[in-house]
């Protein structure tokens, strides 16, 4: 059993900056064979040879098991809660074992916000294979997209492009956070950190002292932080001080000097030109426009 739609997309579309090519669900029994036939010219392909298409391509494995090889992948095995990605001009081929039941959602896309991902390092052809186990939330995104593309409303382009972002961010989330729960100890202490930091930003409390208050070292501390949210503790900290610095330059009439010291920032012209950096403006033009 298959269901599946092949969209067209026009200029405007393009100049979003992501357009969907293709989405679909692919049931194939044990025994049965694979691919399914009823793929249009540029995207059937044989499974002795395998193919390369123009387009990226995201496909979940929601049942049974297979083997995945691209050009950067030698062959290798894929199990159900698997999710595997196809990259323009990249030679690939996978195919189910002919004894279990695959069932697979694909979406192909492209456009250079994918382009910029991969460029930029957040997907690679050298990692093209995610485990995120099974979700809900994913086969819900790929029921939408279906949905979406069967009905073809007007502006349907943007509808899906939103669709790809979200399975994207999902996907690395998922794996992301499936990695980390593997030592729950960290996870926790993390946790613990961040809400120690946000508790403390008008004290002088130091990331330094924060690390010692978990029993680690300053050096591991920062790793596990940055490793868990993606930014160092101490710009974390810096971030939250800014958050809290807006409220208070929005909501009382302290001076900007009382503020920059309330949050112990080095100096009132430290906190300005931190300020400055994040925000684009001085703490006294927020202020004004603010008000």
């Amino acid at each position: 059993m298959q269901q599946s739609k092949y969209l067209v997309a026009n200029e405007r579309d393009e100049r979003w900056g992501l357009t969907v090519s293709t989405v679909g669900y692919d049931e194939v029994r044990a025994g049965e064979p694979y691919p399914t036939t009823n793929h249009p010219d540029g995207y059937f392909f044989d499974v002795t040879k395998g193919r390369v298409l123009n387009e990226y391509q995201l496909l979940y494995l929601v049942e049974g098991e297979g083997v995945f090889t691209s050009d950067h992948q030698k062959p290798t095995k894929i199990k159900a809660g698997d999710i595997f990605l196809l990259f323009p001009g990249e030679w690939h081929n996978y195919y189910p074992v002919s004894h279990k039941t695959w069932k697979s959602y694909w979406i192909g896309y492209m456009g250079r916000n994918m382009d910029d991902r991969v460029r930029y390092g957040f997907l690679s052809p050298e990692k093209p294979i995610y485990h995120v186990g099974y979700s809900s939330m994913m086969v819900s995104l790929f029921d939408s997209a279906l949905n979406a593309a069967f009905e073809e409303a007007a502006y349907v382009q943007q509808v899906l492009a939103g669709v790809v972002n979200h399975l994207i961010g999902l996907m690395y989330a998922l794996e992301r956070n499936i990695i980390l729960s593997k030592d729950s100890n960290r996870v926790d202490m993390v946790n613990r950190a961040r809400l120690r930091i946000r508790e403390a930003l008008e004290s002088p409390l130091s990331i330094q002292q924060i690390a010692a208050e978990m029993g680690v070292s300053y050096s591991n501390f920062r790793k596990l932080f940055k490793e868990f949210t993606g930014i160092s503790p101490a710009l974390y900290q810096q971030a939250l001080k800014i958050q809290r610095a807006k409220e208070l330059l929005s909501t009382t009439d302290l001076t900007i000097k009382e503020i920059a010291y309330q949050l112990y920032f080095e100096s009132p012209d430290y906190f300005s030109s931190k300020f400055k950096a994040k925000t684009g403006q001085k703490p006294s033009d927020f202020r004004q426009q603010s008000r």
